[in-house]
């Protein structure tokens, strides 16, 4: 991919001075890292929905029918303001070919879980997410979405920019070759991937692929990208990748000298003890891919999910 990737960020992630106090959250991952292969566009539901810097701070306060944004100290309730702003919003970011975002953690207006809710009893939970961030993921249920919290532990930012690519994958897939044919060739290069995920969806998607005669290819299409982006939201373990990496190690049983499938094995138990990251396996397996020029696991996105100078696979 030449074209960076467009995903939806809290304006304060990127350093921009929107905070209630005047502030910023720049996280340098983000600008430094990610920006060299997404191209952002901020949001921030406060500032845009008319609301100046700085500001008194909010919190949500539990309502019978919702959470209500509310003021700390005057109680003043903006959720119809930012209820009208976000139906607004969304319409707007329809417009973009967004493949994931990025929300500032634990905030009240840009939030998407753990957030502090406030009840009518006085108790507090963490379960709350906020009119933005809630409305956003029911509004496009198939977006990547994690928040800068999350995005810090290894296992769920390796998750979250896998599933961005591999929906960006389905919009140039859908634009370019959106036919019968090219879902199979499309699902064909995510098998392994996908077994990694989840085997049970392994089969589930497969079946989408095989049996399209006589149905809707819109219908088709529209059930296997929810079926595929519910797999990739669980997380590639490590006992499942060690299966897939045995799975692979099939391809080379005839191919190897009985130093070379020991080595691979060992490098394989390494990695299943937690002794080495991913990174250390399918590397050897790539050399063996590229040696006896495997022209099926050459295709597999499972060996080339993402950009190698991301390192995201050097962590887990």
């Amino acid at each position: 991919m030449t074209k960076k990737i467009k995903l939806g960020i809290s304006s304060c992630l990127l350093g921009e001075k929107v905070r209630y106090g005047g502030g910023h959250k720049r996280d340098r991952f983000i600008t430094n890292t990610l920006g060299q292969y997404f191209d952002w566009v901020p949001v921030c539901p406060e500032m845009a929905c008319g609301l100046p810097v700085p500001r008194e701070p909010m919190r949500l306060v539990r309502k019978p029918e919702s959470p209500h944004l509310v003021t700390i100290k005057t109680g003043i309730d903006y959720t119809d303001k930012m209820e009208h702003w976000t139906k607004k919003e969304l319409e707007t970011l329809e417009k973009e070919p967004l493949c994931g975002f990025i929300f500032k953690a634990k905030s009240p207006s840009s939030g998407i879980g753990g957030i502090k809710v406030y009840l009518p009893s006085g108790e507090v939970t963490k379960t709350g997410s906020d009119i933005f961030g809630g409305a956003f993921m029911k509004h496009f249920p198939l977006i990547p979405v994690i928040d800068d919290g999350r995005l810090h532990n290894p296992v769920f930012r390796e998750n979250f920019i896998e599933r961005v690519f591999v929906f960006r994958r389905w919009h140039d897939f859908i634009q370019s070759n959106g036919t019968f044919n090219g879902l199979v060739d499309f699902h064909t290069r995510h098998k392994l991937l996908i077994m990694s995920h989840n085997p049970r969806h392994y089969s589930i998607l497969g079946r989408w692929v095989a049996h399209t005669k006589g149905k809707k290819q819109e219908t088709i299409f529209s059930e296997y990208i929810r079926d595929l982006m519910e797999c990739l939201r669980l997380t590639a373990t490590t006992k499942k990748n060690t299966n897939v990496l045995q799975h692979i190690q099939g391809y080379f049983k005839k191919r190897l000298t009985s130093e070379e499938k020991q080595e691979l094995l060992d490098i394989i138990t390494h990695y299943h003890n937690g002794l080495i990251p991913l990174i250390v396996p399918v590397t050897l397996v790539r050399h063996y891919v590229r040696k006896f020029d495997i022209s099926y696991l050459k295709k597999q996105y499972y060996l080339d999910p993402h950009p190698l100078e991301l390192m995201l696979r050097n962590h887990v």
